[in-house]
């Protein structure tokens, strides 16, 4: 239930802080006192988008905050999945609007969506407006309260796992039908591709070497010749004392030294060390300038390979020969499914099926557990609607199901069928129904959901439209018997007969100053009370007798 209300610089409410007690409260006051605004900031809190016309004229911030008491509510799981601080027992939910347009939410002051905003919001409170009388003609409301009543949650969470899991294979069909017909269409270019990157031989081929072996042969001349070169510097008799016999002549020198200059010994052993390096490399260098030869042939060869492979690459838009494979695995694939589309087509078609039987034998389970639930709404509304001046009243839940289609929600269509007369035609309520009676089935039918999902609270704005005198009493006391049963209800009213039931009385007003007119709310007391209602009797001038009556009111809690 909500502890606490919170708004500052919201429309015409520049900072009001109200405690809210648990049981039946009323809100009371004159038209455009300011009732809709409170309705208005607690459905920001509820994740509504926000307007930044609704922040307070020359103000540069709004915010709405309630706290929740919610030790009974086990919203563990909620606070879990989104990694939100939670102590079990308060909850704090704060909207902030800024007039530069910019919006934040939080959650116990941890930054929130507004999509966490709205979850959240629709286990700690439903708000009923006088719009929403009009869900009453919706399929899905229908269908919504059929389902909360039946407690179908995990049915239609196991429903909704197999639906998506087989309007996925119905798309994957579809997809591969058109796949298939496209396949068709393009056959001889797909058959041309994958033949020419077959023709290839790509699968051993290492670009990088034979880009380094035309390399060598295109430049195999002067390899060979720089090679010999480099090899006759270090050993080649020609050039007088080669650079080996000068290094081994220096080893026998300071080796000469060695026992009587011991950093001859250091040197001698690191200058031995490069005269073998050096012998080997001139014996490396020798042997593979005798290895590099110019074969114009080979050159050839593998121009002509390495043209192919950049003309393809160049095609297919790639830079790799790997990347080529892919390519043309990806086409034999295609080429395979051409030639088995028809297999292929009707395994997928077959998978579909299964999948739509396993989804169909759960909305059928389903569709068992709403037949049984309609009969109680039906039995239920009807001990409801009753007392509410509707003495010959009819209502009946027709479900049908059809097998032939899966939805969303099941196989189910579901209209609630309404008569406030004993021999009229049964007919949807939202056709049928004046505005009066349309009131008094949707605060019906909010009884009956509060009463079993257990809802902490609910605001009823203006519920009573269309009402007046003993039917809004037995309105009344459907408000004040949810109340007791651990509800908490807040009712925004113009009718006495409502506000004389609740267990704790507010009202709204406006305030003019000099700059700006300003919304109040108040607690009132039990005198005060007297006055409020005997106002709602009598208008603006109080009489005796109004205030008799408002007292009389009153006792009849």
């Amino acid at each position: 239930m909500i502890q606490h209300l919170h708004i500052e610089n919201y429309a015409l409410i520049e900072l009001l802080d109200l405690d809210l007690q648990s049981g039946f409260s009323t809100i009371t006051g004159e038209t455009g006192a300011g009732k809709s605004i409170i309705i208005g900031a607690i459905s920001l809190l509820l994740g509504q988008r926000a307007d930044i016309s609704a922040i307070k004229k020359d103000a540069k911030r709004c915010v709405i905050e309630a706290t929740f008491d919610v030790k009974s509510q086990h919203l563990d799981a909620f606070f879990q999945e989104n990694d939100l601080d939670f102590d079990g027992t308060e909850c704090i939910i704060r909207r902030e609007l800024t007039s530069a347009g910019k919006s934040r939410a939080f959650i116990n002051d941890s930054p929130a969506s507004l999509a966490q905003l709205k979850e959240l919001g629709q286990q700690l409170l439903d708000v009923h407006s006088q719009h929403k009388n009009l869900l009453l003609g919706k399929e899905d409301f229908q269908l919504g309260i059929i389902d909360m009543i039946a407690s179908n949650a995990n049915l239609l969470t196991d429903y909704q796992k197999e639906y998506q899991a087989y309007k996925k294979s119905v798309r994957q069909l579809e997809e591969s039908r058109q796949e298939a017909q496209q396949n068709r269409e393009d056959e001889e270019f797909i058959r041309f591709q994958a033949e020419q990157l077959a023709d290839a031989d790509l699968e051993e081929v290492d670009q990088e070497e034979l880009e380094q072996e035309s390399e060598t042969l295109e430049h195999a001349e002067e390899i060979k010749t720089s090679l010999y070169q480099a090899a006759n510097a270090l050993q080649s008799p020609d050039e007088g004392t080669d650079a080996l016999q000068l290094i081994k002549h220096c080893l026998s020198s300071l080796r000469s030294i060695a026992s009587v200059y011991p950093a001859a010994e250091e040197w001698s052993e690191r200058l031995d060390s490069c005269y073998i390096d050096l012998k080997d490399m001139a014996s490396e260098m020798d042997n593979q300038a005798e290895d590099v030869e110019y074969n114009p042939r080979r050159l050839e060869q593998i121009n002509d390979r390495l043209n192919t492979i950049y003309s393809l690459q160049k095609k297919h838009h790639v830079d790799s020969v790997q990347e080529l494979l892919e390519i043309q695995h990806t086409l034999e694939e295609r080429l395979m499914h051409i030639d088995n589309s028809d297999e292929w087509l009707n395994q997928l078609e077959k998978d579909m099926e299964a999948q739509r039987e396993k989804a169909l034998a759960v909305a059928q389970k389903l569709s068992k557990s709403r037949q049984s639930s309609a009969k109680k709404v039906e039995k239920e509304m009807i001990e409801r609607l009753l007392p509410l001046g509707m003495a010959n009243v009819q209502f009946k839940c027709r479900i049908v199901a059809h097998t032939s289609e899966l939805t969303p929600t099941g196989i189910d269509q579901v209209q609630f069928l309404f008569n406030a007369n004993k021999s009229g035609e049964l007919q949807p309520v939202s056709q049928i129904a004046s505005g009066g009676e349309m009131s008094r089935v949707m605060l019906a039918l909010k009884a009956m959901v509060a009463g079993t999902i257990h809802l902490p609270t609910i605001i009823f704005d203006e519920i009573d439209t269309g009402v007046s005198g003993s039917v809004a009493e037995k309105m009344a006391r459907i408000m004040q018997e949810m109340g007791n049963n651990g509800c908490q209800v807040i009712s925004i009213t113009h009718l006495p007969q409502i506000a004389s039931l609740a267990d704790h009385h507010f009202r709204v007003y406006k305030e003019d100053s000099t700059d700006a007119t300003l919304s109040h709310i108040i607690p009132l007391s039990q005198e005060e009370r007297v006055e409020e209602i005997a106002h709602m009797l009598s208008g603006e001038e109080l009489t005796q007798a109004a205030l008799d009556n408002a007292k009389a009111l009153l006792k009849t809690q």
